[in-house]
């Protein structure tokens, strides 16, 4: 038994199913909690107004209401990690610090330098999974290699799971104490942030705001496949940035899709539960091949020449502005910028169009959604940019290329997402709402919307973009012959 231990929480903000706590109520005699603000993260970050800062900040307010109810505190700080965790499990004079593990590989060095100074310290360091279902070296091919083709993944994840894995990390016995250092939470202004309109655009942060989310998806979970691809429906369960923040536990989740069926062919519970795995899976690449951060996960596809220069500096700001001329990825683009969520099905669209009808470098797309995204998780973001742009794992085929059009009127078929967010666009005809372009002068102007005044002329003609996308593609296709 330790006499005592430091969790350190960081995208777990929960006081529930967390295995780093687990283990420390398990084994060790008292139990500090803490979180560091991060001032490497936090200094990087372009504005002060961030909607993911807030959200963390009332979690923390949250769950350091519940430590406090179980006789424990949370200890808050503001400064750079690798010298504060240090430095505080010094004060405190615990044994060891625990945390759960990221996978990120920022995150893995910050955590190896971390580890290093504890042990100067003679201070041990231990991290945990929490956060996936199956990490490492758990899910591999009968070859004993990482499995980069989701299905194969997938069928694995599926045969090797137990109720052992979906077991609750119990965290109601054991002692939490408190300490002198936990003088609360500190406001968003006491750490460089001004405050955000994160509650008027729906969010309600911390394990309260994912219970009830949850407990909303119960109810629908039945009709996840069929709705999940359509914006203007309420189909999906909205939970991903309590995912990314940890306010909601991926075991009770994956026990969720269970208990609907997702074992049995059900089909919403078994859609549901194939996402679930496709995050493992992106952790698990980002985790096995950090070259992704920075370059394809097929090294073919870095000699794709992307458009340079003024005018592609022109269609990058247009796509970033919502002024495409294509209704639908204008409507998913001011989602975004206006609430930091974009719909699953319009990121594939969006980011195809990125990549393919305007023959931008996918990485710019990854970063404007980095900054932009409530729920950024680097391995998802990275993942999603690579499929859409055929140079990821398991990707879709470099000539599969999403047209926007047949999108839009395929998921939005009345148009009430493209009018929810281009309001401009509201008298316009369900026969033109898709591509109002093909209005003639006579049809603009009986619904007083002109193409080029009142709705952007498409920077680009579909058919002619595929055309060269196929022919800048072409380069990936001599080096698979080669």
């Amino acid at each position: 038994m330790l006499d005592s231990v430091l969790v350190w929480f960081r995208r777990d903000l929960r006081a529930s199913d967390h295995a780093a706590l687990c283990e420390g109520l398990r084994r060790a005699r008292r139990v500090y909690c803490a979180f560091i603000f991060d001032s490497e993260i936090l200094d990087a970050l372009p504005a002060r107004t961030d909607r993911r800062v807030e959200f963390i900040r009332e979690s923390l307010v949250e769950l350091e209401t519940a430590l406090r109810q179980r006789g424990g505190a949370l200890i808050v700080r503001h400064a750079w990690a690798t010298s504060e965790i240090p430095r505080l499990a010094s004060e405190l004079g615990v044994t060891a610090v625990f945390t759960n593990r990221d996978y990120e590989p920022q995150a893995k060095t910050r955590d190896a330098t971390v580890a290093a100074a504890l042990g100067t310290l003679g201070i041990g360091f231990e991290s945990f999974k929490d956060q996936a279902i199956f990490d490492g070296p758990e899910v591999l091919t009968q070859a004993g290699r990482p499995c980069t083709v989701f299905t194969p993944y997938k069928n694995t994840w599926l045969k090797r799971l137990t109720d052992d894995d979906l077991a609750q990390h119990a965290t109601e016995n054991g002692r939490l104490v408190s300490s002198p250092c936990a003088t609360g939470v500190p406001s968003l202004e006491e750490i460089g942030f001004c405050p955000t309109d994160l509650h008027q655009v729906g969010i309600v942060p911390g394990m309260s705001g994912a219970r009830r989310l949850v407990d909303d998806f119960r109810k629908r979970i039945a009709c996840y496949r069929e709705q999940r691809d359509y914006p203007a429906i309420k189909g999906v369960s909205y939970l991903s940035v309590h995912l990314r923040f940890g306010t909601v536990s991926i075991r009770e989740l994956v026990s969720l899709a269970l208990a609907n069926g997702a074992m049995a062919g059900v089909e919403g519970a078994a859609t549901w539960l194939s996402e679930l795995i496709w995050r493992d899976f992106y952790f698990m690449i980002l985790d096995r091949f950090p070259h992704v951060v920075e370059n394809s996960f097929k090294p073919e596809y870095d000699k794709v020449v992307w458009e340079q220069g003024e005018h592609a500096e022109r269609l990058f700001a247009a796509w970033c502005e919502a002024r495409t001329g294509y209704p639908l990825v204008d409507a998913a683009m001011r989602q975004l910028n206006s609430t930091g969520f974009m719909h699953n099905r319009l990121r594939m669209v969006v980011a195809s169009f990125l990549s393919k009808d305007l023959g931008i470098d996918w990485r710019r797309g990854e970063a404007w959604f980095a900054r932009q995204l409530n729920d950024f998780d680097l391995s998802a973001n990275n993942g999603g940019w690579q499929w859409a742009a055929s140079s990821g794992c398991d990707a879709q085929p470099y000539f599969r290329i999403f047209n926007p059009v047949t999108q839009s009127g395929r998921f939005d078929p009345d148009g009430r997402f493209i009018r929810r967010y281009l309001p401009e666009l509201a008298s316009v005809p369900n026969k033109f709402i898709h591509a109002p372009w093909r209005m003639n002068a006579a049809e603009q102007s009986a619904c007083g919307v002109i193409v080029g005044r009142d709705t952007p002329t498409p920077l680009v003609e579909h058919g002619e973009a595929r055309r060269l996308t196929l022919a800048r593609y072409a380069v990936v296709k001599r080096a698979a012959a080669a």
